[in-house]
């Protein structure tokens, strides 16, 4: 099933497109047995967004580690030493990433006579207290040449406490960097964006208040916190033929974007060191949120991470006859479509055209089956503070939000539950009261995101910080 050339009316067009959206509901980020024994590779979020403010440029967001306890000492989180990060960006119709940019860590302890992780008051990223710091090296992969971007780059130290890290706005500023490319990168500790009330939804579905929409959910990622990569390159850096498109019906105009982590083949454990060679081989990656913690079964989550998405035809079946979209008539007697649900596979794996928005996403930005997240450049970005600016993304007309990309600010849970009950125009007599209303009572982080990159919260602090905020009546 392929959407094209659809003739209706504009508001009936724009509800069209939230068929895209992802059939799931929530995040532990912990979604596949064998990476939920690795955390330093569990990619746990992908965003991917027209800068706000720097509008010329696009901004993608990669975070591993998930739920980060902030007092996590004295041995505090870090990247892997032993991991290769990468973000995969498809500008063309092929099944193969156009532009590939890798990210290597090195940790480095100045004094290992002490168990601290700093020996006083971090002041600066070269602060002689600064016991245990990492640096990075970049390199990009472009139509099958490499070019190293920028070596020793320094990430800040997680936010310690008001006595270690008195300034950690400062150290998180001296951390963004400039590559040879013109691009900007920062990689460190972040707060964790993504919010959901978790401790309900995996206490077999629960929503405090039916049917979703009247507050009082719990943030159960509240007060967490997560190690971010952060990219933001100029637009015509990642378009297939260099151009900054103005037209959304361009072709050039979108792109597609995953990431992953990947270990060598071979470990050894000998005499309090750990070794490592071979190749590298993929164990975690992420585009679409959720995909494989929820619609993807356990017997298929490791073989699903580490797989390519070109292969994604593999796992048709999941999406043709979700588990979640069961569940929810199950659990609350709400009729949802019954299978094949092919509305589902044929937006949300290959893309959709629909020419009265003058939008167009068919098959662009890689293979014609593959979780990639998709965005087109071309559409003018929208703030919380813009008119027009909806949480719900394309759902609420904001035609700059999910699933065109992926702001910090798209309330995913609450579209995505909606879409899921069939709270769209493909089934018409689904899409009514409560199906349209599903959420689950969350619907903003619980600190407020920056206005600049790399737009992610300053990370909560060790000394004082508070879990699970309760969100108020709407």
């Amino acid at each position: 099933m392929r959407i094209t050339r659809v003739v209706v009316p504009i508001i009936v067009a724009i509800a069209l497109i939230i068929v895209v959206i992802v059939p799931a509901w929530a995040s532990s980020h912990r979604e596949a047995p064998l990476i939920s024994n690795d955390p330093v590779a569990d990619n746990t979020d992908v965003y991917m967004f027209r800068s706000p403010d720097e509008s010329d440029t696009v901004t993608i967001i990669a975070n591993y580690i998930p739920l980060e306890e902030p007092a996590g000492g004295p041995n505090f989180f870090k990247f892997g030493d032993d991991v290769l990060y990468q973000v995969h960006i498809y500008n063309d119709r092929d099944d193969k990433a156009d532009i590939t940019y890798q990210f290597r860590f090195k940790t480095k302890i100045l004094n290992d006579n002490t168990f601290l992780y700093n020996t006083g008051a971090i002041t600066s990223l070269d602060d002689p207290d600064f016991n245990i710091r990492q640096t990075y090296s970049v390199t990009r992969i472009k139509n099958g040449k490499k070019q190293v971007l920028g070596t020793n780059i320094p990430t800040p130290p997680c936010n310690v406490g008001p006595s270690s890290t008195p300034n950690y706005e400062d150290l998180a500023e001296q951390a963004i960097t400039t590559l040879s490319d013109d691009s900007k990168v920062f990689a460190g500790q972040r707060d964790d964006g993504f919010f959901v009330d978790l401790g309900a939804v995996f206490d077999l579905l629960t929503i405090r208040k039916v049917p979703g929409d009247k507050g009082g959910g719990v943030d159960g990622v509240g007060g967490f916190n997560t190690h971010t990569i952060s990219l933001q390159v100029p637009i015509e850096e990642l378009t297939a033929d260099g151009s900054m498109p103005t037209d959304p019906l361009d072709p050039n105009a979108v792109i597609g974007v995953y990431a992953s982590a990947s270990r060598q083949r071979i470990k050894v454990l000998r005499d309090g060191e750990v070794l490592n060679a071979g190749g590298f081989v993929q164990i975690s990656r992420l585009g679409e949120p959720l995909i494989n913690e929820v619609i993807i079964p356990l017997g298929a989550k490791d073989e699903w991470n580490a797989s390519n998405p070109k292969d994604d035809q593999q796992f048709i079946e999941f999406y043709r006859d979700p588990e979640p979209a069961r569940l929810i008539n199950a659990l609350f007697s709400i009729p949802v479509p019954d299978p094949p649900r092919d509305d589902i596979v044929a937006i949300l794996l290959q893309g959709f055209s629909l020419e009265p928005l003058g939008i167009d996403f068919s098959n662009v930005g890689g293979p014609k089956i593959a979780d990639l997240i998709r965005l087109n450049v071309a559409i003018e970005p929208k703030t919380p503070t813009d008119a027009g600016f909806s949480r719900f993304g394309i759902l609420g007309n904001d035609l700059a939000g999910f699933p065109n990309g992926r702001r910090l600010q798209d309330d995913v849970t609450d579209i995505e539950l909606r879409a899921l009950a069939g709270a769209t125009p493909f089934t018409p007599d689904f899409n009514v009261a409560p199906n349209n209303q599903l959420g689950d009572g969350v619907d903003e982080n619980d600190v407020p995101f920056l206005d600049s990159f790399p737009y992610q919260a300053t990370p909560h602090p060790g000394f004082e910080h508070d879990h699970h905020p309760v969100q108020p009546d709407p």
